[in-house]
């Protein structure tokens, strides 16, 4: 079968087995450098894929994916959630709730605390905050009874314990006989969660209508409206299309304007560590330069008889990109074959170390996870092997056009 005279000489260049032994080591070992950049970045990126989605399953999971509120209190915040599931389908669940900012109070010891008001029966369908509790019941929160539900890091650093009694601070003043003083509320503690996030030490729940009295709303008024959504990357549209079906009154917020700071500067950590991994696989590409000069030097003679059989500079030329576009397709697949397998098992890997090694590599007392994630996602090993199929081409160019500029008269003097 006929192909091209630079395919064909350019793969046996790459089959046979080299007279300089050193220059067959060099090939082998950039092939090999090749293949551990692609494995390592996508190992790296698959593990910090697993972070950020379990991130994101335990902040946005506990955190409104969407809420309306209204200035002066929502009064019939039913009717409003059915109006918003009639117009928008795509809102799987509603429930009424509240954010205060305060300070808590305990034996002389401070806190900041964002309370947030949570209606019990009404927190499932937007809400997986029962599945963090660690001590209580959210149904424990009842009407009336001032109770809370804190973070563990708060109720270390306080050292509480259920059913102490500790004072909310509100900055919102009020007048009385004694003049313009902060709202104080006594609160008990009646559970604790554990997210695994900061939410731990700066957020804490009460009964939605403990907090309706706390921001001095009418009975039966709720602060705002909590919506859960289907597909939170519709966040910011749908909450912009609910604005202008709801009209004016009603303010709509999303969870990219109060969490998108978070989650960009860990999207952007992971463009970062992206870069900076890649400095392996420009690494390997620069021993694919020095392995093709080597070569084109140790070629010198079989170049200048191409030449006089008739091969063109441009064919010459062919050849070394064919070979070197070898080692680095050889070297990028292996290392994604490698990459891809590593990061589908690297679970159950460290699972198996632990359980070998009798340690707990990460302790849930000590880190927000107590597993090692890994998230393969399919576009980051496309970009990462066409990343690392253009630098092994790249550098091919230059050995190629020296060898393309070999004289067969210069070449041949001393042979």
């Amino acid at each position: 079968m006929l192909r091209p005279a630079s395919l064909f000489i350019g793969l046996r260049y790459t089959r046979a087995r080299r007279r300089n032994q050193f220059i067959s080591f060099i090939s082998l070992t950039s092939m090999l450098g090749l293949a551990l950049g692609v494995l390592a970045m996508i190992v790296v990126l698959s593990v910090m894929n697993g972070f950020q989605q379990e991130m994101s399953k335990r902040i946005l999971g506990t955190l409104a994916h969407a809420s309306v509120s209204q200035h002066a209190g929502i009064a019939d915040w039913q009717a409003l959630a059915e109006r918003i599931k009639r117009v928008e389908p795509r809102v799987i669940g509603t429930a009424p709730y509240a954010e205060i900012d305060g300070m808590l109070s305990h034996k002389g010891a401070m806190q900041p605390i964002q309370i947030t008001g949570v209606s019990p029966p009404d927190e499932a369908a937007v809400s997986q905050m029962a599945a963090h509790l660690r001590a209580g019941r959210l149904e424990e929160l009842r009407a009336g009874e001032y109770g809370v539900i804190l973070g563990h890091l708060t109720v270390r650093r306080l050292r509480l314990a259920l059913g102490d009694k500790l004072t909310l601070i509100i900055p919102q003043a009020s007048e009385t006989a004694a003049g313009i003083t902060p709202r104080l509320h006594r609160l008990t503690l009646v559970g604790v969660f554990k997210v695994g996030a900061d939410l731990d030490a700066s957020m804490g729940l009460v009964h939605v209508q403990d907090s309706g009295e706390m921001l001095g709303l009418q009975a039966g008024q709720v602060p705002a409206l909590r919506l859960a959504l289907r597909d939170l990357r519709e966040a910011p549209e749908l909450s912009a299309r609910l604005a202008g079906e709801l009209g004016e009154g009603y303010l709509l917020r999303d969870w990219s304007q109060t969490q998108g700071s978070l989650f960009s500067a860990m999207q952007m950590e992971k463009t970062m560590i992206g870069l900076l991994l890649m400095l392996i696989i420009a690494v390997a590409a620069f021993n694919i330069v020095a392995t093709l000069i080597m070569v084109v030097a140790d070629k010198r003679a079989d170049i200048a008889i191409l030449r006089t059989l008739g091969m063109t500079p441009g064919q010459v030329m062919r050849v070394f990109m064919v070979q070197g576009s070898v080692i680095g397709a050889v070297g990028t697949l292996v290392g994604a074959l490698l990459g891809v397998i590593a990061a589908l098992n690297l679970s159950a890997w460290m699972a198996w170390f632990e359980q070998l090694s009798g340690q707990q590599v990460f302790a849930a007392d000590l880190y927000v996870i107590s597993s090692l994630p890994s998230q393969l996602q399919w576009a980051d090993v496309a970009l990462i092997c066409a990343a690392g199929l253009s630098l092994s081409f790249l550098a091919t160019l230059y050995p190629a056009w020296r060898a393309a500029q070999t004289e067969p008269a210069e070449a041949l003097r001393y042979e």
